[in-house]
């Protein structure tokens, strides 16, 4: 029986949970350590919660075609890929939370950051910082800061051994270090080029919808599947138009903009909006996907039928972009979108 994902911002039990799950997954120790995925320093152990950090800098840094550029197209972002390839991180994310909370029917909730970035009334202006999810309570994310305040659920005290805490951290050359326990940077709303002073609204995330005024919008992707190209994908992603994903890291910024973003438990948050989105789009436009596998080796990785390894793999057979395209029967979600 499929799960219902549910808007964080609507629904504070889902909120709740969510909290109480990501801080066992973030002290619960695996068999792994950090020397084994070549981070500098002391073996130290790798909990569950870091390995979606480890996974995220690791295929960031995977370039496309191998050999490439990752800034041009990486084995996860700036191109196809994109949207399939957080869908099954979500999914692994939504399994371990379910274990850990012993809730198989726990559902991964999302926040509608359109809502959020939209004014309350015409003329109106919007206070996202004063977002019911960042209330500095048990039951809320906590604010921004460098680190952000004590005393809320995700805070970090030195003295209490299961607070929340960041232990990995992406480096200006693409790979990860290891830094001494600290709590978690959040910027709200600094200035561009790195920051953004406004989330999208919901007229921004609409208008990906918008197909009869921009028909290329109809289309999942295009060549030459990069950050350039035309369709939903690059709308979705915000290289194209007004900025949609990239901009809700840029606003959250701090821990939310680099590569270790999954460092901040609001990033699954995020991207279980950003999967909510694509899910209305398929329903719009039907469950397509560029490009074919007939497309060069060089787009290895970003076909429909190759393969999305995960270091979660229990060794079956791994996704692929085809196999993530209907997920009706996994999960739904509460509110659709157009």
């Amino acid at each position: 029986m499929a799960v219902v994902r549910r808007n964080v911002l609507a629904d504070a039990d889902a909120r709740s949970a969510y909290i109480r799950g990501v801080k066992l997954l973030k002290h619960e120790n695996t068999s792994l350590t950090t020397v084994q995925f070549g981070i500098p320093g002391a073996a130290n152990p790798v909990r569950t919660y870091d390995l979606f950090v480890i996974w995220h800098v690791f295929t960031m840094g995977t370039a496309v075609p191998p050999g490439g550029d990752p800034n041009l197209r990486n084995a996860a972002h700036r191109g196809p890929v994109f949207l399939p390839w957080h869908r099954i991180m979500l999914a692994w994310l939504e399994i371990h939370l379910q274990r850990v909370l012993g809730d198989a029917s726990f559902g991964l909730p999302y926040w509608d950051w359109a809502l959020d970035g939209t004014p309350p009334f015409p003329g109106g202006v919007a206070n996202p910082a004063g977002s019911a999810l960042w209330q500095n309570t048990p039951d809320g994310l906590g604010g921004q800061g460098t680190p952000i305040p004590s005393g809320g659920a995700l805070a970090f005290d030195p003295n209490d051994a299961a607070s929340f805490r960041v232990r990995l951290s992406g480096t200006s050359g693409g790979g990860l270090q290891q830094v001494p326990d600290r709590g978690l940077n959040r910027a709200f709303g600094q200035a561009e080029p790195f920051g953004s002073p406004t989330l999208p609204t919901v007229v921004d995330v609409l208008e990906a919808f918008n197909t009869l005024l921009e028909p290329h919008l109809a289309t999942y992707d295009a060549a030459p599947y990069d950050r350039t190209s035309s369709g939903f994908r690059n709308r979705l992603e915000g290289f194209l138009g007004p900025g949609l994903h990239n901009q809700v890291h840029r606003w959250v910024g701090g821990d939310m903009g680099p590569a270790s973003s999954p460092n901040d438990p609001v990033f699954f948050l995020h991207h279980c909006n950003v999967d909510r989105i694509w899910e209305g789009w398929m329903h719009a436009n039907g469950r397509q996907y560029q490009p074919d596998q007939n497309a060069p080796l060089a787009l290895l990785g970003h076909r429909i039928d190759d393969p999305l390894v995960s270091p979660f793999d229990p060794g079956g057979t791994p996704a692929t972009p085809r196999m993530l395209l209907d997920v009706q029967n996994t999960y739904t979600y509460d509110v659709g979108v157009a």
